[in-house]
């Protein structure tokens, strides 16, 4: 075994294989818990779009639709630049893994910029939930909605800012991850025997990107079915 083979060796592993197999066995885990935690928020969310379903689809057309499809499309290509440095990685090219890892932070960056201004535009508008939540007979006017149904539209806005959050938070963490991946790329750390964490990793970025396919429609089309 190589001195680079050997050191990406742990030592309660017998070779690279079993190490991989416990490795992917392990994110394959995480992913299931994370279906698990994301799935109740969309069961809570199915509820009450069937519950108040007008009060969600008034709500919706406060979304911008345009920037949420134009994210889709950053998040879709940000996936393949990923599985581009997965193939590189299994190549052994260093440093078109770096670069492709670097132009998927680009475009998970461009996304994140986005809900950046999406948010803003809400706190704005006083459409956040909370005590600053534009108040009943202004809610009306501006949601076209009844007054009473400010609740309702206050319920929407809440799951609205947990989901898309929650999914914020994942790239987020995701980001330094795969810079820190690129720059070890970019140092020789992965061969074709060894690029278990670019991999790992791809898998982690594909499930948040998927998360986001779901939830684009789910959020911003209910009045453009």
């Amino acid at each position: 075994m190589s001195n680079a083979h050997s050191s990406a060796l742990r030592h309660h592993f017998a070779n690279l294989d079993q190490q991989k197999d416990s490795s992917v066995l392990g994110m394959w885990t995480f992913i299931v818990q994370e279906i698990l935690f994301f799935g109740g928020l969309f069961l809570v969310y199915t509820i009450y779009r069937h519950e108040y379903f007008d009060v969600f689809e008034a709500c919706s057309h406060h979304l911008d639709w345009k920037l949420g499809a134009a994210n889709t499309v950053v998040l879709i290509f940000s996936s393949l630049t990923m599985a581009m440095g997965v193939h590189a990685a299994a190549l052994g090219q260093k440093k078109a893994t770096a670069a492709w890892l670097v132009l998927t932070i680009v475009l998970g960056s461009i996304f994140l910029g986005v809900k950046v201004v999406e948010y803003t535009e809400k706190f704005e508008h006083h459409l956040v939930p909370g005590p600053h939540f534009l108040p009943p007979e202004e809610a009306a006017h501006e949601l076209k909605i009844q007054p009473s149904q400010t609740g309702q539209a206050q319920l929407y806005f809440s799951l609205y800012f947990a989901m898309t959050g929650l999914h914020a938070i994942h790239m987020i963490i995701g980001i330094p991850i795969i810079l820190y991946l690129a720059w070890r790329s970019w140092h020789g750390a992965y061969t074709p025997a060894y690029h278990t964490p670019v991999e790992l990793t791809g898998l982690y970025w594909h499930f948040v990107d998927i998360v986001w396919i779901f939830l684009f429609p789910l959020l911003y089309l209910i009045g453009h079915h």
